[in-house]
């Protein structure tokens, strides 16, 4: 399926809402004025974190590096051809003046082997056995760097949110500070009433600057991520597929999870191995041919040609070499031993990392329903915190709260504000981690056609029966694009306004 039918736009207010909370209506926040046209998406950033993350390329590179195992297996079972030169000087022969005193050589030798043990058989099943494997670990690696992705967008748009919301909260503290020293001055309030407001003041400024310093890490993440700054992001889209069950979503993760996949074809090649290492007390046969030109390098005397020798020639041979271990010291067993040990790791390896793919998916959907339940709940608290605030204004209007009472309701606004945005972003977080342990959080599936998406399999169906030892391939390069010339990142945010929080704590109250 790709990505632009999948990823629809959806309005929200500083994040995207997931779609199950997409029912109930919105409730405000504090940016409500126009925001700038974006200039990423997040279909954006998946797609320049695919083609230029190095981490993704370099899981790329190592199966690339695991498909070799299939050609290199292979060539124990082909002919082997070799060759050799060499000239010899005679120093000291009881025969001297009968055979030649140099001696100079050329030959070729091709052995054929014909029997070794399935040793050759089983080298090549496990090579592409692994190969499976690998390619489930490069799809796991993109679900991997994909929920990254997913998570430091939505970071920034929390952080961003957030820093917005504390930098109202100061400006309309500051305001109230001083609509508080005023008052003090004319004896309406008291010095505790203006040592109130300083404290809180000075609070919302320790917590805005905790929350730029959150903003520029999220933002320099999203560089480390996916390899350039995050501009202005738009809102996540709704998640497609996400499961209504965890039964559900269980069955699916146990049937596509790729790290799953992985362990299971790691604990099928390890059966192969263990044949191998069994096929070291079998017989091995052989077939060997051989070629070679001398020449005596004028070494030859009457003597030596009288006896025979001339000045150079040439000899060939053939045979069949057969070879039975009889006794290697215990090697062999302990290899067949070391083999199946190895092979009963790689099964309990099978249940470990089944037991981590349904903790993760069980976990990931009740943290997905929770952050959903969350936000309802801190929906309805903005909702009240908002007629709060107004309440305990419209009552210190007639002299029935307090100024702390106003702040104390101020804040609360905030905090349940703050609450809300999280709560979107961790069940954004939740939802896409979700469909990733779901196996449902790759390339194929979200359609990123930026680009040809990279297929494993083209590699291998190269290199699977090459024979040259000299095709080396290209030369190595870099993929991954490096980050060191980006910009330092800093809090800066489009600020956004709210009325209600714009106004002075006091401003309905009238002076005596």
């Amino acid at each position: 399926m790709r990505l632009s039918s999948l990823f629809l736009g959806v309005s929200l207010v500083a994040i995207a809402v997931p779609a199950a909370a997409q029912t109930t209506e919105t409730a405000p926040t504090a940016a409500t004025q126009a925001a700038p046209k974006p200039t990423m998406t997040l279909r954006d950033a998946l797609v320049l974190a695919y083609n230029s993350n190095p981490d993704l390329a370099g899981e790329r590179a190592n199966l690339r590096a695991t498909d070799e195992g299939v050609p290199i297996a292979r060539s124990s079972g082909l002919p082997g051809v070799t060759s050799s030169a060499g000239v010899n000087e005679s120093l000291y022969n009881t025969d001297q003046g009968l055979s030649p005193s140099r001696r100079g050589s050329v030959g070729a030798d091709l052995s054929v082997p014909i029997y070794a043990g399935g040793s050759v058989r089983n080298s090549v099943r496990a090579a592409e056995t692994r190969v499976e494997a690998g390619r489930s670990l490069l799809r796991a690696a993109e679900a991997d760097i994909f929920t990254q992705v997913v998570t430091v967008y939505v970071d920034v748009i929390r952080d961003e949110a957030i820093v917005r919301l504390n930098q109202q909260n100061v400006r309309v503290l500051e305001v109230n500070l001083q609509a508080t020293r005023d008052r003090f001055e004319v004896g309406d309030l008291t010095r505790t009433d203006v040592a109130q407001s300083e404290a809180r003041y000075a609070l919302a400024q320790a917590q805005l600057r905790g929350a730029e310093a959150r903003l520029i890490g999220s933002r320099e993440n999203f560089i480390r991520v996916v390899g350039t700054p995050p501009g202005v992001l738009a809102p996540p889209p709704a998640l497609p597929g996400l499961p209504t069950t965890v039964e559900g979503a269980t069955d699916i993760a146990l049937a596509n999870n790729p790290n799953l996949e992985a362990a299971v074809k790691s604990g099928e090649a390890t059966r192969y191995d263990v044949s191998v290492a069994e096929a070291g007390r079998l017989p091995r046969v052989s077939v060997g041919f051989g070629g070679d030109y001398y020449n005596y390098l004028g070494s030859t005397t009457a003597r030596s040609n009288a006896a025979g020798f001339g000045s150079d020639g040439f000899s060939t041979s053939a045979g069949v070499n057969f070879t039975m271990p009889l006794f290697q010291g215990g090697r062999p067993a302990a290899q067949v031993r070391q083999a199946k040990a190895r092979r009963e790791a790689a099964l309990e390896g099978v249940t470990f990392t089944e037991r981590g793919v349904i903790a993760q998916t069980r976990s990931s959907f009740a943290l997905y329903q929770s952050s959903l339940r969350v936000i309802e709940s801190s929906r309805v608290a903005v909702d009240a915190n908002r007629l709060s605030l107004e309440g305990v204004r419209a009552e210190n209007s007639v002299g029935t709260r307090t100024i702390l009472d106003i702040l104390n309701a101020e804040q609360e606004f905030l905090n349940s504000q703050v609450t809300y945005v999280t709560a979107e972003r961790d069940a954004y977080v939740a939802g896409f981690t979700l469909l990733a342990a779901m196996g449902k959080a790759e390339a194929e599936d979200l359609g990123l056609d930026g680009g040809p998406l990279y297929d494993p399999t083209t590699n291998y169906n190269q290199v699977r029966r090459g024979w040259s030892d000299w095709s080396d391939g290209p030369a190595e390069s870099t993929k991954g694009t490096r980050t060191n010339q980006t910009p330092v990142q800093n809090p800066e945010v489009t600020p956004g306004t709210d009325p209600l929080l714009t106004r002075p704590v006091d401003s309905t109250r009238t002076n005596p």
